[in-house]
Parts: structure tokens; sequence; C-alpha cells
């Protein structure tokens, strides 16, 4: 359940980084950055974006800026960071089970 996020991969003349251009903004006008090592502690799209980009493996920094997403890598053994993107708005995935109307509203009332 969720909407993938479409993206296409775009070049960059410097080696080691990566561009991805989303079809939704995830900042509005404003502008992101992410180090590895960082303790990210917001729960926007932006952080939860930059938190799993970083477990994915390889990652150096993110930088977020409304639908355009440059990652910098630190070694070239990365992870589907493709796959991590188009994800991000995916909630129920294979083998999680999904909550019945009545837990929904439990959650809600409670």
């Amino acid at each position: 359940m969720g909407q993938p996020v479409t993206l296409i991969k775009t070049s960059s003349p410097r080696p080691g980084i990566l561009r991805f251009e989303l079809n939704r903004s995830l900042t509005g006008m404003g502008h992101v950055r992410y180090e590895a090592g960082d303790e990210i502690i917001a729960d926007d799209p932006a952080s939860e974006l930059a938190s799993r980009l970083f477990a994915a493996g390889g990652v150096a920094a993110v930088h977020v800026y409304s639908s355009m997403v440059t990652v910098t890598l630190m070694s070239t053994d990365v992870g589907d960071l493709e796959t991590v993107i188009a994800g991000l708005y995916t909630y129920y995935l294979p083998g999680v089970e999904i909550p019945s109307d009545e837990e929904l509203i439990a959650m809600v009332e409670g």
C-alpha cells in the first residue's frame, strides 16, 4: 500500500555523485543536507529518506532540495538506491500484516 515514488537517475560531471529527480517534492523550497554519522532526529520525508539511504551503505552525504536528491558516495559498493527511494511511501511490504479496520480505528481513538 502506498504510492511508489517515480524517479529519474541523472548524471553528474563529478564522479561519486548521483542525482535523482523525483515526481514529488520532499522539502518544498528548503535545502537539507545530511552527512554520514549525523544524528537524524527530524520526522519528515527528507530525513526518512536520508536515514534509509545511509542504511543502504556506501553513502557519504545526502542533499535534498524540493524534488532533487543528490547522493555523495563514499565507495562504489552501494545498495540499490533507486529501490530505496522508490519505496519511500510504500507502507505495507510483502510479509507485513495489514491492520484491520478495527485496529486502525482503535489507533485513532486511543
